[in-house]
């Protein structure tokens, strides 16, 4: 798109500044909902990390994680997300809980 176009997009500067604060605030509603979804996802860890002990598993789940891996592969691509910024989110999420499960077991 170019700037010709991109202009006739917008009655006005108002309308436009009007859409961005707009976008803003719901961009900041988004990112509460996320920070609220790692903290219950991370939440998980105590009972995931109780059940590995249990059943004599590593924290490490190398066929979960491809799991999750190729779910999110085929989600980013079918929302037209770049998957490998994704990818990186999940492995640092999966850092997360990971880390976690070791802090429990290290109480």
């Amino acid at each position: 798109m170019d700037k010709k176009e991109i202009m006739g997009l917008f009655e006005n500067e108002e309308e436009a500044q009007d859409i961005l604060e707009k976008s803003r605030k719901r961009i900041d509603e988004i990112d509460n909902d996320l920070v609220n979804l790692i903290s219950e996802r991370t939440s998980l860890a105590r009972s995931i990390v109780l059940a590995k002990v249990f059943l004599g598993m590593e924290i490490y789940d190398k066929s979960r994680e491809e799991q999750v891996h190729a779910k999110v592969n085929k989600l980013a691509e079918d929302l037209n997300i770049d998957n490998d910024i994704l990818s990186d989110i999940m492995d640092m999420l999966t850092t997360l809980n990971k880390n976690k499960q070791r802090e429990i077991l290290e109480e």
